[in-house]
């Protein structure tokens, strides 16, 4: 992970309780941004937990 501003793609899938097939196709579909840096995928925290806060309405 670059910064602490980062998640992994399973910090994620804990953060949410959704797999990892879920979570990627999220991010395919822009429900989250994300950065690659070769294989490796990151979540910005912020945004997740925007997602989160929204996803619970």
């Amino acid at each position: 992970m670059s910064d602490d501003n980062d998640l992994t793609l399973n910090e994620v899938c804990e953060i949410l309780d959704k797999s990892p097939t879920t979570i990627k196709r999220y991010a395919r579909e822009n429900l989250l941004l994300t950065e690659q840096n070769g294989n490796v995928l990151s979540f910005n925290k912020a945004e997740v937990m925007r997602y989160l806060a929204f996803s619970e309405r």
